[in-house]
């Protein structure tokens, strides 16, 4: 399977701090990679290098074989959709503005974006009869559908998750998680998605990439993870989450 996305030799610093050391990694085409690790391991920042929010110091990336720029990127934006925790909505805005922002932005018929509309709140399950709401009218798992509807709105080939799920209830949050798989699945996107919950990874998960202090450290499946620690790290990061059912 050929990678949508590849990190060449990625590096980013601030001042005398490392944030990404010489990162190599491809995300592959239809499948969901997870990015895990403790805070400040550089996963955030890996997703803000990809949408080109903070330019590398060194290294390239690439989006379906085309080096991403800053003279590229205003384009590929539109090709990647981008969520993070609380959906990241503009609180002046209702739910339908919020949702359609791009697609007015790059000129979408008026037809076109109602459809679609109506089709992502079926696929999230969000209610049309919500749509009028501002972000603080609404709870925390229907932000995040919002914020995942205005992911989605002009189909992205790349869906970028950062920590999406983690200011939620445990109810609310595996209601999300359900939702989230299976909307994953039925569109066969290529996700990278952000967490710091190893159960959470499992779940989502085809392949998991392992980080710490800014480095990739181990990537594969969970049994790889767990039977083949390439350090002790590996065994000390799984050890450390105890009441996962790595099964």
């Amino acid at each position: 399977m050929s990678a949508l996305v590849k990190l060449i030799d990625v590096i980013k610093r601030y001042a005398d701090v490392t944030a990404l050391d010489s990162t190599n990694l491809s995300i592959e085409r239809g499948n969901t990679t997870v990015l895990i690790g403790p805070s400040g391991c550089g996963k955030s920042t890996l997703l803000r290098l990809i949408v080109r929010l903070i330019e590398p110091d060194s290294g390239s990336i690439e989006f379906n074989d085309e080096t991403i720029t800053s003279d590229t990127i205003a384009k590929l934006r539109r090709r990647i959709g981008y969520v993070i925790q609380e959906g990241g909505l503009f609180p002046h805005l209702t739910a339908r503005a919020n949702v359609l922002l791009m697609a007015r932005h790059i000129g979408k018929a008026q037809d076109e974006m109602q459809n679609r509309l109506v089709e992502l709140c079926d696929l999230t399950r969000f209610s049309v009869d919500l749509l009028s709401r501002y972000p603080l009218e609404l709870s925390g798992g229907q932000r995040q559908r919002v914020g995942l509807m205005r992911a989605l709105m002009l189909s992205p080939e790349l869906l970028l998750l950062d920590e999406p799920l983690g200011a939620l209830d445990p109810l609310v949050r595996a209601s999300l998680q359900k939702d989230l798989k299976g909307i994953f699945a039925q569109l066969r996107q290529t996700v990278l998605f952000v967490t710091h919950d190893l159960a959470e990874a499992i779940y989502f998960g085809d392949k998991i990439v392992l980080m710490n202090d800014g480095r990739v450290v181990q990537k594969g499946s969970i049994a790889d993870l767990r039977e083949n620690p390439s350090e002790p790290f590996v065994a000390e990061f799984i050890n450390a989450q105890r009441g996962v059912l790595l099964t």
